[in-house]
């Protein structure tokens, strides 16, 4: 009688090259909130904006550290020790880094948001969200962060109805979305293009951006 697991295709599905997000909660998130709310809307108020990727919206200057006060610098310094958790070497051991970084405000109101870009030259890079604008409620607000496939468009180009039977199959050439909350602070690799989707709510989204080098 033949063995019936030589009968049997066997498969062995291996999920290869994943790309890490971290998803974290900021301790004492509201107190650190209510303070740095108040110091970027009065900052946007007298200071410019500048432009880089942000598609309308105010963004500060990249030195939020030298007038955000000790709420920012708790900030940075919860990326930077997140920043140590995620990294090891090839041997898999810890190897905390001495992290140099730069930080800025974002402030998005109505049809607001963020073109596709990456941030060369660093290895971390983090959003914080001070106020969600709703959207943790009511998704459809938008001003959700949209991360590319970093494999590229290339698998979607042929058949784009088609994608593997595999966690995170749907966005196989194509994008994924996460959806802002006050107190959480997403962290990625730097050179992962992102963008912001435009938000529709008659709020204010305001975030915390960090690159750390």
């Amino acid at each position: 009688m033949a063995d019936p697991q030589k009968t049997k295709a066997q498969v062995d599905l291996r999920a290869l090259f994943a790309t890490p997000i971290a998803v974290a909660t900021v301790p004492k998130a509201d107190q650190i909130n209510a303070a740095l709310r108040a110091t970027i809307l009065a900052r946007a108020e007298t200071f410019p904006s500048t432009a880089h990727s942000n598609l309308g919206g105010w963004q500060s200057t990249w030195d939020i550290n030298e007038w955000g006060g000790d709420e920012v610098q708790a900030i940075i310094g919860f990326a930077r020790q997140l920043a140590d958790k995620l990294t090891t070497d090839r041997q898999g051991k810890p190897a905390p880094q001495n992290w140099r970084g730069n930080a800025w405000a974002n402030v998005n109101r109505q049809s607001h948001g963020n073109e596709f870009h990456t941030h060369p030259g660093c290895v971390w890079s983090a959003v914080y969200y001070l106020d969600d604008g709703g959207i943790a409620d009511d998704p459809s607000l938008g001003g959700q962060l949209e991360i590319q496939d970093p494999r590229g468009v290339a698998p979607a180009m042929y058949r784009p109805d088609l994608v593997p039977n595999v966690p995170g199959g749907p966005a196989f050439g194509a994008s994924e979305m996460i959806s802002p909350a006050a107190g959480t602070m997403l962290m990625f690799p730097s050179w992962l293009s992102h963008a912001v989707r435009p938000y529709s709510g008659d709020g204010v989204r305001i975030s915390i951006a960090i690159n750390l080098s």
